[in-house]
């Protein structure tokens, strides 16, 4: 069985629950007659245990795909003057950088096919900690489709995450008016992809073994074990990357970079799109620049006054109901693994994967399939339709035959593994800097309730093995500590924003959109349906909105429904 799904490799990812320090990822759109269709839609990650991490938020965006790019004629280069509005002062020199665009051959593994659809890329510099500007400076990997017709300015989009790679979203309104009327600008946010430097804890043979641990075990063994690896994870991202770079790499500062950005851009105001963790980057850049925004569209709501422990509750009931859509969707085929019955399909499920907690499937890939690498990679074909028939199949093979080759595929998808065995930073990154953003989960009574609630509110993902006890996260061990914490959004003298929510998001609850656009002041946009984001992916109506805004700066006269 075949992953269907269009991937160079480089994506982001989401977060898991459990005692890991892990996430999930994005995918892809088009351009012209050279598109990257998405094929599926996610933002963020997700844990299957509380005490590894929350879920990643990535749009569908972030699997752009280099199997669809065919060849497009190059854009001619032009020069953007800096803008004059906004600069702060001390920071003059990065308000008011030249950027020299170039190739996008050496950035990434999605270069080669941005190249081929014309997509420039450049890098900008950023001071490493904006209190002392004249300190250590870091550098920005930034991308843009340059407008095909008549140029209102720029439109700055962000994938989700946090920790993926951004520079491919310059072609999410590939094939739009968008594309033809603002220059789509994508970002690797600091310490990501290739921004310099790029947070690196673990090394790719380091990854695959980490992956194959049972991280599962809640005995006092088991959790002792799972926080010795915590610490260790912790203490070698220390090591390697130094206390500096990981006290300054907070969602906060990606804010002031992004302000940075646009001053470069030569934009007075900002135009932005940001998918699931990219709202929360969207909400942070309201209350600190909102009389430098234009336009913002905020697709897959992170609610900022949200507690992480609820957060990570609220993601288990998200993906408990896309699994039930899931387990619907496959009954309806014969041979269904999980049966006709919905009453029964988690039993059924956990009797395919539980077994893999004694013995790894075999693979043709001689790593095999772990029962943790077949939980991740069913949550990856949960976060979009798109991905049920390879889900499907990979559960069947499973069922049938015992391999595991389809479900370790979408594992790799999740991790940022590609086909040579190289990983992409999003795991490291994820984990860097949502310890930074978050205060964390130190009180061991409180982990064992949040596993005990994760495994009641998923039980497609409860082995069986909760005591009320759980390892506390990696972020209880981060060497630097948390800069950012849930708060009601402090925002005056904003412009209409617009929110866009899902029904059946399984990442971010449908909810929380409803309450970033209240309190944003802003216009909610609901889209029924079961996927993680949706603008830009084809609904006409969501599409419309969003296009007549970002354009003509129109609010829907009310709340739509779509």
């Amino acid at each position: 069985m075949t992953v269907s799904v269009c991937h160079s490799g480089s994506d982001g990812r989401r977060p898991r629950s459990g005692a890991i320090r892990h996430t999930a990822r994005p995918l892809g759109r088009e351009r012209r007659s050279c598109r990257c269709r998405p094929t599926g839609a996610w933002h963020d990650r997700i844990v299957p245990h509380p005490a590894r991490a929350r879920i990643r938020r990535l749009s569908l965006l972030t699997l752009v795909a280099a199997a669809a790019a065919t060849a497009c004629g190059d854009t001619a280069q032009e020069k953007r003057q800096p803008s004059a509005v906004g600069v702060v002062p001390g920071l003059e020199r990065f308000y008011e950088q030249d950027v020299d665009w170039e190739s996008c051959g050496s950035y990434g593994a999605d270069g080669p096919m941005m190249v081929r659809q014309g997509v420039e890329c450049a890098r900008i510099e950023v001071p490493l900690d904006y209190e002392d500007p004249d300190g250590e400076v870091i550098t920005l990997a930034v991308s843009r489709l340059p407008a095909g017709g008549d140029r209102i300015g720029s439109l700055l989009v962000n994938p989700g995450g946090p920790g993926a790679s951004g520079l491919s979203t310059a072609l999410a309104a590939d094939g739009t008016v968008l594309a033809d009327r603002f220059d789509v600008v994508g970002f690797d946010p600091r310490g990501v992809g290739s921004s310099e430097p790029a947070v690196r804890c673990l090394t790719d043979a380091e990854f695959d073994a980490d992956r194959a641990v049972d991280d599962g075990d809640t005995s006092p063994e088991g959790i002792a074990a799972t926080e010795k690896r915590n610490q260790e994870y912790a203490e070698l991202c220390a090591e390697r990357n130094g206390t500096d770079l990981l006290a300054h790499l907070g969602t906060r500062e990606v804010v002031q970079d992004m302000d940075v950005l646009r001053g470069v851009l030569g934009d007075d105001a900002l135009t932005y799109l940001g998918y699931s963790y990219g709202t929360r980057l969207g909400t942070l850049y309201a209350e600190a620049f909102p009389g430098r925004v234009r336009a913002m569209v905020l697709d897959g709501a992170i609610d900022p006054e949200q507690d992480p422990v609820e957060e990570i509750v609220l993601q288990a009931v998200g993906f408990q109901k896309a699994f039930d859509e899931f387990a619907a969707y496959c009954a309806q085929y014969a041979g269904c693994p999980l049966g006709t019955d919905p009453a029964r399909a988690a039993e059924r499920f956990r009797g395919l994967v539980d077994p893999l907690l004694d013995a790894p499937a075999p693979t043709t890939d001689p790593r095999g399939l772990s029962h943790r690498d077949a939980i991740t990679g069913v949550q990856q074909g949960l976060y979009s339709p798109t991905l049920w028939g390879s889900l499907r199949g990979g559960l069947e093979a499973l069922a049938t035959t015992g391999t595991g080759d389809t479900l370790l595929r979408l594992a790799d998808l999740y991790e940022g593994r590609g086909e040579d065995g190289t990983y992409s930073n999003i795991t490291d990154a994820f984990n860097a800097i949502r310890c930074v953003d978050d205060p964390p989960v130190t009180d061991r009574a409180l982990a064992g309730e949040l596993d005990m609630r994760f495994r009641a509110a998923a039980p497609f993902l409860d082995d069986g093995r909760g005591t009320g006890s759980a390892a506390l996260d990696v972020c209880a061990f981060w060497p630097v500590p948390a800069t950012g914490e849930p708060h009601t959004p402090d925002v005056r003298d904003l412009p209409p924003v617009l929110v866009v929510s899902t029904t059946g998001d399984p990442a971010t609850p449908y909810d929380a959109g409803v309450e970033l656009a209240a309190r944003l002041g802003g216009v909610l946009v609901t889209f029924e349906g079961t996927q993680h984001t949706v603008a830009l992916d084809g609904n006409e109506c969501v599409d419309t909105a969003v296009t007549s805004y970002l354009v003509d700066l129109e609010v829907p006269a009310r709340d739509p429904r779509c």
